[in-house]
C-alpha cells in the first residue's frame, strides 16, 4: 500500500471515525448534563422556546449600543463562516467526493460555478485572517487566547491552502496533501474549541431560555 492509498483508506475511515463519534459523544455529553435547579420564580410568558428563539436570532445579527463594537466581530466572521460553508458543500471536487465516497451515489448534488469558488475562497481566507488579526491584536481577545485556538486557525488555514493548490488535480501528491490536512483537521476538530460549529446553537438557546425565565435578554 502507497502513501497515497494510506492516506485516501485506511487513514481517512479512522478520521471519519474519530470525527463523527467525537461529535455525537460531545453533544449528548451537552443534552445529558445536570442542570442546576432555578429557585427563581418565572415571569410570566418569558423563557422556554420563546427565550431560547429570541437568543438565537439576537445574537446572529449586529444589534444594540455593542453595535459599534461588534460590527467587525459580525461581517468577518460571517465571511469566513459562510465562504468555507459553501466551499465544503458546493466546490466541484467537495461535491464528487461526497456522492462518491459518503454517499455512494449520482444524486446530482449542485456544483457552483468556479467564479463562485474564486469569491467564496476569497471571502473564506479574508474572514479567516481579519478574525485572527483582531485576536491577536484585542487585549482582551489576547489574553483569553491559548493554544487551542492558534491550533484551531492554522489546520484550517492550511486546509483551505492546500485545497486551494489541489484544485487543478495537477498532481496526486497535491490532493493526498490536502486530504492529510482534512484529516488531522477531522480528527483534532471534536476535542477543540471547533466544535462551537455544532454547539453554538445549544448553548444560545439553553442561555436564552434560562434568562428569558428571568425576564432578560441575554
Amino acid at each position: 500500500m502507497s502513501v497515497i492509498e494510506f492516506i485516501e483508506g485506511p487513514l481517512w475511515s479512522f478520521a471519519l471515525a474519530v470525527f463523527v463519534l467525537g461529535i455525537a459523544w460531545r453533544i449528548f455529553s451537552l443534552l445529558a448534563m445536570k442542570r442546576p435547579r432555578d429557585l427563581s420564580v418565572a415571569r410570566e410568558g418569558a423563557g422556554g422556546v420563546g427565550g431560547a428563539t429570541k437568543a438565537l436570532v439576537i445574537h446572529s445579527i449586529p444589534h444594540g449600543g455593542n453595535l459599534g463594537r461588534t460590527i467587525y466581530h459580525f461581517v468577518t466572521g460571517y465571511m469566513f463562516h459562510i465562504g468555507l460553508f459553501v466551499l465544503v458543500l458546493f466546490a466541484a471536487p467537495h461535491v464528487a467526493f461526497i456522492q462518491e465516497r459518503l454517499i455512494g451515489a449520482d444524486i446530482g448534488w449542485p456544483e457552483m460555478p468556479r467564479w463562485a469558488f474564486i469569491v467564496a475562497a476569497e471571502a473564506a481566507f479574508a474572514g479567516l485572517i481579519l478574525l485572527y488579526v483582531h485576536r491577536l491584536t484585542d487585549p482582551v481577545k489576547k489574553q483569553l487566547t491559548d493554544i487551542d485556538d492558534h491550533l484551531g486557525v492554522w489546520l484550517t488555514f492550511i486546509v483551505m491552502l492546500t485545497g486551494c493548490l489541489a484544485l487543478q488535480e495537477a498532481h496526486a501528491g497535491l490532493r493526498a496533501f490536502h486530504m492529510l490536512t482534512v484529516e488531522a483537521l477531522m480528527i483534532y476538530f471534536p476535542f477543540s474549541r471547533l466544535m462551537h460549529a455544532f454547539t453554538f446553537a445549544f448553548a444560545r438557546a439553553r442561555t436564552g431560555a434560562t434568562y428569558g425565565r428571568r425576564g432578560f435578554t441575554p
